[in-house]
């Protein structure tokens, strides 16, 4: 990886990482599906438009299946279980889902639900990603519709948190 002017290491972009994981060998993902992705805001506005733009980076590929989950059941400031819920279920394809959260409950709810055992389980594969909400949204999107595994597309959200912008 290149250094930047500081000597920091340069971050890759996440079609480049799923290039090379390509070239080295690594699967492009199960056949059957792509990873799944779920945004969850304390808003609704938040989540869909970071989902908005995060699709939009993608270009004309073919897109993972993206999910925002924002805000309240009644469109108020907060997270709600059962949307992000309906969201991971929406978004699975039998490959993983990515949760990306903003911060706080957010982080707190997904964390319940991947622990619940009242019948309203996650998705099989189903993985918080550590990073930037924008930045690792994009980074997990863009991923994801190139075809990479759950492993590979954890790793591009979570390599949004060295993004150096200055």
């Amino acid at each position: 990886m290149a250094a930047d002017p500081q000597g920091q290491p340069a971050p890759v972009a996440a079609a480049e990482q799923v290039e090379d994981a390509r070239a080295a060998g690594a699967p492009a993902g199960r056949s059957g599906g792509r990873v799944g992705v779920v945004l969850v805001s304390h808003s609704r506005d938040v989540a869909e438009a970071t989902a908005a733009l995060a699709k939009a980076m993608v270009g004309s590929g073919d897109l993972a299946p993206v999910r925002a989950a924002g805000g309240t059941d009644d469109a108020r400031i907060g997270t709600s279980a059962e949307l992000i819920h309906a969201a991971a279920l929406e978004a699975d394809q039998g490959q993983g889902v990515a949760v990306l959260c903003d911060m706080g409950s957010a982080v707190l709810t997904v964390r319940a639900l991947l622990g619940e055992t009242d019948g309203r389980s996650m998705p099989s594969g189903t993985r918080i990603v550590d990073a930037p909400f924008v930045e690792g949204a994009v980074g997990v999107v863009v991923t994801a519709s190139a075809g990479a595994d759950l492993d590979m597309v954890v790793a591009a959200g979570e390599d949004a948190r060295g993004y150096r912008k200055v």
